[in-house]
């Protein structure tokens, strides 16, 4: 489908972006490896979303942009040089997600608690968010995670169920629920959770999905539009107007949202500290 006038993209770079692509370095970020279309922005602001566990995802989404080859061996020293950069950049909130690592005995639970102890030791003052897969279920593992208190735990559910088989085939929504279900359980734990529109879901389906979301307790919600990242992806359905995310938006703090993030170029990290400084007045 042809994009409409209010999606196009404009990349503008800028010195303090080169900046920040020099500090990353080889760390992979999710900015780069998901093609996210508000890389630029957010790196022009000295910010990025730091991506665990290497670039290839043992998963086959068919919306995602990340690799699917075969995982590499996990990189013990991932943890500290994040750390390193977060201290760098002079990060006053970090974001920390990961690929999905069905192959590890934990998912990567292990090494997501090591960046955040790393990134705490480093950096006291920064807020941590992390934004995790479902462990394949693993839940003493994700209870550990959650014993590392990150002050934001993210899981998104990605669309609505009855796609599921199409675009996260690997996945439950069940889970991801559930997952949601037993973080937002933590007492003082602010929990986040995001979609995509335009997969070929109806309002109806993702007006219950927002409320099935909402039902676990979690607090804040991030929603956008999908945009294929090859030809190789699930094709775009629709793309939805600014007027049907307000909607969204509106809905979202009816049914007792902290916050919501609502548009086209919305992403699970995008203006996260924003968010987060809503949500943690209000829970």
């Amino acid at each position: 489908m042809k994009r409409p006038d209010w999606l196009r993209i404009k990349t503008v770079g800028s010195r303090d972006g080169s900046c920040v692509t020099q500090l990353l370095g080889e760390q992979y970020t999710v900015c780069a490896e998901a093609c996210c279309p508000n890389q630029y922005e957010c790196y022009s602001a000295g910010t990025a979303t730091f991506l665990l566990l290497g670039p290839r995802c043992t998963r086959t989404c068919g919306f995602c942009a990340v690799g699917k080859q075969l995982p590499a061996p996990v990189d013990l020293t991932e943890p500290q040089r994040v750390s390193e950069i977060v201290q760098r950049m002079d990060l006053k909130y970090c974001v920390l997600t990961m690929v999905t690592r069905d192959d590890l005995d934990d998912g990567g639970a292990s090494h997501v608690i090591d960046t955040i102890e790393a990134v705490r030791e480093m950096c006291p003052g920064t807020v941590v968010e992390v934004l995790l897969s479902d462990l394949n279920g693993n839940w003493p593992a994700l209870e550990r995670v959650l014993n590392a208190k990150p002050e934001v735990f993210n899981h998104n559910v990605e669309t609505v169920p009855r796609l599921y088989k199409q675009v996260r085939p690997q996945a439950r929504f069940e889970r991801s629920l559930e997952v949601l279900h037993r973080a937002a359980s933590r007492p003082g734990q602010i929990v986040k959770s995001g979609m995509m529109v335009g997969l070929g879901e109806t309002t109806a389906e993702t007006v219950k999905t927002i409320r099935d979301i909402r039902n676990t307790g979690c607090h804040v919600l991030t929603l956008g539009q999908y945009l294929q990242p090859s030809a190789k992806h699930i094709p775009v359905k629709r793309y939805i107007t600014e007027e049907e995310f307000n909607s969204f938006k509106e809905l979202s703090i009816k049914i007792g949202f902290t916050d919501a993030a609502c548009g086209s170029f919305v992403r699970s990290s995008y203006k996260a500290d924003r968010l987060f400084h809503k949500a943690s007045t209000s829970c």
